[in-house]
Formats: C-alpha cells, structure tokens, sequence
C-alpha cells in the first residue's frame, strides 16, 4: 500500500501533521469519503429514515438499508435481515444476552468464556449465570497467550449442559488470533446446542471474517473500529435464532401492530431496531467499509503483520528485558497490537511522556481486568496499527522510550 498516499485520505493528519496515532483498537481514524459521507445526509436528506413518504426520507431510508445490504456481503451473511444495528458491539453482545440468554438459560446451565475477553463480553455473561442460577466456567490462558484448550479434552469444559460459549476473535490486549472455526466445529460435535458468539470487534476492521465459514451463531462488531463514525454497532446472528427471541427495546418501528391487550412485532432485523438509529453513522458505515474494500483485506492484513513484526523486533532490540512484550510470538497468531511492560514504569507514565512526542498509545487495563490478574500485572501500554502506520511510527515509540527512562530515572 502507498501509505503516503492513504494519509492523505484522513484530515487529521492535515491538521496534526506530526500525530503518531497508535491506538486504533480504541478507536480507528477517519477518511475524509466517511466524513463527507455523514456529512451529506445532514446537507442533502436529513430525515428520519421508514416513516416518511416524501422523497427526501425514502432517500434516507434507501442509503440506511444499503449499507446492511453491503455489510451482509462484507462479512458473507446468507440473509441481510440477520444484520441488525445497534449502538456498538458492547451492546450487540447485551442484546444476545438479553433477548436470547434470559431465554434459554435456566438454573444449572453453564455459560463458557474466557479469561481474555473484553469486559464486554465477560460481564454480561457473569451476570446472566448469577441472575439465572447457572455455572460460570471461564477458560484459562497459556502463559505465551492462547486458549488454555486442548480439543482431545473439550469435553471436559463443554458438555450437554453448555447453553453458551462466548469468544472474543482477537484479543485486544494479547493480540491473540483465536482459532474460531476450529472451536466453533468442536463445540458443535459435542454439544450442537451451545450457542456459540463472538465478539469480532478487533478482526473484521483488520481481516476477512466470513460468518458462514466460521460456524458460529452471532457476531458483533462495531463501526468506529472500521474507519466508521463512532456509535453504530453490528449483530450478526443466523435468522431462525433471531426469529426466536423477544425484542431488546420496545418503542417505534419495531411495531406490527399494537392493540390494548397485545402487541405484534415486526421480523428481524426491525424488531430488534427500536426508535431512531444514528442515521448518518450507519450511512457513513458503508463508505468505511468501501473504503477497506477497495485496499483489500488481505493487504490490510499483511500491512499490520510487517509493521508487528518490525516493532517487536525493534523494541526488543532495543530494550532486551525491560521490555515485556505480552502475547504470542508467532505473527500468524497475532494481530497488530503490542501491549507491553516497561523497565516497571505505570503504563499511565509511559503514555503521558510519549504524548509530548505527539505519539498516542493505550495504557491501563483496557476493559481487561482479570486478563490482567491472571498475567500478574495491574496496566499495560498498548500500541495498535491500522492501515494509516509506518515503520517510522514504532521508531518514535522506541525513541519515545528513551525519553521515559531520561524523564522518570
């Protein structure tokens, strides 16, 4: 990829010309197609979209349902009515736990996760087993970053009474690239009941995820990882699941009909979609997604896995073991973030001296707290690269450094 040429792309080197922007799993920077795009439903069609007849509102209302349409083919639905917006993948995996899980879940059910996931999809799960009488199981990790799992003893942790198994794809601290259709298919040979979802927040920005292909049931993602605008979530689920469960919100849209002693919903997606949505987010959506399509995923992909592999190496080089770098080592099981340990400074330190170098990284516990139990550590730093990073930017992290130990002694 031309880099120098796909920054132009994005306003806000424009405007911060010297940014080093390393935080992309927070959140990923904008071309100016997605801005214009949102821009130009607020200029040319800014009406709510299903409920009018005049013509601007059927305009808002055919950009809105393109861009499922696109999604669908994005991520290879079989339907684009298993496509439902949402306000990000934090509430996509409620709504699955809400609508589905309060459903099937009866007291000495088991819910499985993971010891890696986002507290996103942890939380919801634990309090689904404490609100239900259901056990709780979470598996471990290996001390270099995988799933604790061996197939030959899956039995031991799935069994006939799994309702649930609840994944991250990639680990947003470790990096780590879970084998999903490997799990998915394994689960499924043991128990074909267990509802199997997966949060994809940090692989369908970075890579191509096919949902019929993986075998699992529902996955989530979310906008603004994807060069979209922020507050736009994606649920993916099979549609006779979706058929299945009951409404998350109740209000406008989602209706049939409504008399005084019933209510009657409309099918998925609708059902599920109450009120006004963030109509000019979801519209933009599909510019992002057009966007990553014209650079190929798989260029995406192979950009992020040199820029990984030349900033573990540097920073390692570099710093020998002040440096703990967390995670896999192999980078066909890593996606591109770096989230390490340095010389015992608090990650909140480190990121403050880097931001005087106009470089911005994550430290904390990114929304990952018992990952950080279990590694034995209470913070990270975290570097993350998208399409828009260069070799130059993890030099500035390694230089950046330098100035850490000069800074704090």
């Amino acid at each position: 990829m031309d880099i120098k040429s796909l920054k132009s792309d994005f306003p806000i080197f424009k405007n911060i010309p010297s940014l080093v922007y390393l935080d992309s799993t927070a959140t990923s920077l904008k071309p100016k197609s997605v801005i214009d795009k949102e821009i130009e439903y607020y200029e040319k069609y800014s009406a709510n979209v299903f409920r009018g007849v005049y013509k601007i509102s059927e305009k808002a209302t055919e950009e809105y349902e393109e861009t499922r349409k696109i999604i669908a083919d994005f991520i290879n639905a079989e339907k684009t009515d298993e496509i439902i917006f949402t306000r990000s993948t934090t509430e996509s995996i409620n709504l699955v736990a809400y609508s589905l899980g309060r459903k099937i879940i009866n007291q000495g059910d088991d819910i499985v996760t993971s010891i890696m996931e986002h507290h996103s999809n942890f939380v919801p799960w634990q309090q689904l087993a404490l609100e239900n009488g259901a056990t709780f199981k979470v598996i471990d990790i290996t001390d270099d970053g995988f799933l604790d799992l061996d197939f030959a003893m899956l039995d031991k942790i799935i069994t006939k009474k799994t309702k649930i198994l609840a994944l991250t794809y990639i680990s947003n601290v470790l990096g780590t690239i879970n084998p999903i259709k490997k799990i998915a298919k394994a689960v499924k040979s043991i128990n074909p009941k267990v509802i199997v979802v997966v949060d994809a927040a940090q692989a369908v920005p970075h890579m191509n995820v096919n949902v019929q292909d993986l075998g699992c049931d529902f996955l989530t993602f979310s906008s603004h990882k994807m060069l979209g605008p922020t507050g736009v979530g994606v649920l993916w689920g099979r549609y006779e699941l979706l058929a299945e469960m009951f409404p998350f919100n109740y209000g406008g849209e989602m209706i049939q009909e409504v008399y005084i002693d019933k209510t009657i919903f409309k099918s998925p997606p609708h059902k599920f979609e109450a009120g006004t949505p963030h109509i000019s987010g979801v519209i933009a959506l599909k510019e992002a997604i057009n966007y990553l399509k014209r650079i190929g995923m798989d260029h995406v992909r192979a950009h992020e896995k040199k820029i990984l592999h030349y900033a573990i190496d540097s920073l390692e080089t570099e710093y020998g073991k002040k440096i703990k770098i967390i995670g896999p080592r192999t980078l066909e099981n890593r996606a591109g973030i770096v989230a390490f340990t340095f010389a015992g400074y608090h990650s909140h330190d480190i990121a403050q001296v880097l931001d005087e170098e106009g470089v911005c990284i994550r430290a904390g516990h990114h929304c990952a707290m018992p990952l950080h139990n279990r590694l034995g550590v209470n913070a990270s730093a975290r570097a993350s690269f998208y399409i828009y990073n260069t070799n130059y930017d993890v030099d500035m992290i390694v230089n950046g450094l330098k100035k850490v130990i000069k800074i704090l002694g």
